[in-house]
């Protein structure tokens, strides 16, 4: 998981982002950290075909009708976000169709029951695996999802060996980037290391020079906190100190961090943050100094001494849904009151159909050989992919036109600039920043991009 609580029902500008979606965030946190055991296994056992879809060269083998499958696996307090993908998934099939569909054919989405009007995310089974395999049995052609990174080697081991895509909008997991799935494994969602360079710019942007680190244990922390360290060097800063704390014993950590007398303090946690920005307080270290990861974001209000994170700032990855693309995924369900993973979710469905519509071909080793391309992304060795110059389009419709001409299409979708690398990972990441106020309360107040080469 990992995007910007974008509710509906909670306006941005200088309001307080919504607290539900942070709540569904947190439990998937929960999730995540308990099956990285089972990725980590999965690491040795996937039966992945060997090399990389992603930038390989292959035979059309489609049979004229794309299908494009979708994994919803979120249960329990967070299974609102169920919805927002859902509706995301069906506006983007719709407007496939509308603009033509593939090869004059519509687009089907399955499974079916998703698909049918009126249809609810509750149709969805938790068990990923099965619902793979079960995509499968429908002829898929690719697959988007699911939204838990723990869940994501169970798809991959199935969908993987059978040549179809996965692309997940919501996994964050750094991990993933080298799990082995034989390049058909993609997100439209960016890992969680990429937030390094953001964290350590707004501690530049205010005129540190001195910068620590104070991060939970675990692979978010490490990951997290490394690419902080590393930033903030490239940004000319002197990179103090990077402490690890387990939850409630970050004290030790916060008196070292103050001993190396830092002018900003990182916090990368998740749920040890509260316990984390208490010890800092008690240490003297406050207010503007502080600047918190996407897992130590929330609103903490009276959880913390009164005024003690007023200054304070802290990101959430996303972008701001525009009024046009909430008003469309609310003709889709108008009870929607969430755009979790929508923006996301849209972009995964419509490159999936660029990528059939570029190749020429619905097959999925045809789809993966083709995404990073049209995402504007990594180029393969060879073919047209390799050497034709690209164009920017924001949709479908719009990118068939450059299909038409001598240029390929190189698509900027609602969640941003994509451009898919050779690992199937974004390198454009964009994160909505907050700021704090006296309340202990955050608000939004401003938006960094964190862009590399593909």
């Amino acid at each position: 998981m990992g995007v910007a609580a974008t509710g509906l029902s909670q306006p941005f500008g200088t309001q307080p982002f919504g607290t539900q979606p942070l709540r569904g965030r947190r439990s998937r946190v929960v999730s995540l950290l308990a099956g990285f055991a089972a990725l980590a296994l999965g690491l040795a056992g996937c039966s992945a075909p060997i090399g990389n879809a992603r930038l390989s060269s292959v035979t059309p083998s489609g049979d004229g009708v794309l299908r494009i499958g979708l994994i919803l696996d979120n249960t329990g307090s967070s299974a609102f976000l169920n919805e927002s993908e859902l509706a995301a998934a069906k506006l983007a099939v719709k407007q496939v169709n509308d603009a033509g569909g593939y090869k004059g054919h519509p687009v089907e989405l399955l499974p079916a029951s998703a698909a049918s009007e009126g249809s609810s995310a509750a149709a969805f089974t938790a068990d990923t695996a099965a619902q793979a395999k079960a995509l499968l049995s429908a002829h898929a052609d690719v697959v988007v999802g699911p939204t838990d990174s723990s869940h994501a080697p169970a798809a991959i081991d199935v969908l993987s060996p059978a040549r179809i895509p996965l692309i997940s909008p919501a996994n964050t997991a750094s991990g993933l980037s080298s799990y082995k799935n034989g390049g058909f494994y993609f997100r439209t969602s960016a890992a969680d290391a990429a937030q390094g360079s953001v964290l350590a710019k707004l501690a530049h942007d205010a005129g540190a020079k001195r910068i620590s680190v104070l991060h939970e244990a675990g692979d978010y922390g490490t990951r997290v906190s490394g690419a902080v360290m590393d930033a903030a060097r490239g940004l000319g800063m002197n990179a103090v100190s990077n402490a690890e704390f387990t939850p409630g014993k970050a004290a030790p950590a916060a008196a070292g961090i103050k001993s190396g007398t830092p002018d900003a303090v990182v916090v990368v946690a998740r749920d040890g943050a509260q316990g984390a920005l208490a010890e800092l307080l008690n240490a003297g270290l406050r207010g503007k100094s502080l600047i918190l990861s996407d897992g130590a974001i929330r609103q903490y209000g009276t959880a913390l001494g009164a005024g003690g994170l007023d200054g304070a700032r802290g990101i959430l990855p996303g972008v701001f849904p525009s009024a046009e693309f909430q008003a469309d995924l609310t003709g889709i369900d108008p009870k929607l009151k969430d755009t979790t993973y929508a923006a996301e979710t849209y972009d995964a469905v419509t490159l999936a159909a660029l990528a059939a519509a570029a190749a020429g071909d619905d097959a999925g080793g045809s789809i993966a050989a083709w995404l990073t391309t049209v995402s504007g992304g990594t180029r393969p060795a060879s073919g047209d992919a390799a050497t034709k110059e690209r164009t920017s389009c924001t949709s479908y419709k719009d990118c068939l036109e450059v299909l038409k001409g001598p240029k390929l299409p190189d698509y900027d979708g609602e969640s941003g600039t994509i451009g898919f690398d050779a690992n199937g990972d974004v390198t454009s990441s964009n994160y909505i920043v907050f700021t704090y106020g006296a309340d202990n309360t955050a608000r939004v107040s401003g938006k960094e991009t964190a862009s590399r080469t593909p």
